[in-house]
């Protein structure tokens, strides 16, 4: 279901959000507990991509 990103590219948080709305989609709104847990993973790494490209983000 999910893809792990290559070490050498992270994905940008609109790919996520791609991935975050395929798994509702697929889900029909009501996610399983594997799904749940995948859910928490994209969302976390959504999260992550956010915050690499705010621009009060100090690298």
């Amino acid at each position: 279901m999910a893809t792990t990103p290559s070490p050498a590219r992270r994905r940008t948080a609109d790919e996520v959000n791609e991935e975050i709305r395929a798994l509702w989609l697929g889900a029909g709104g009501r996610l399983r507990p594997d799904e749940r847990r995948v859910y928490e993973q994209l969302v976390t790494e959504w999260a992550e991509a956010e915050a690499d490209a705010s621009p009060t983000h100090a690298a």
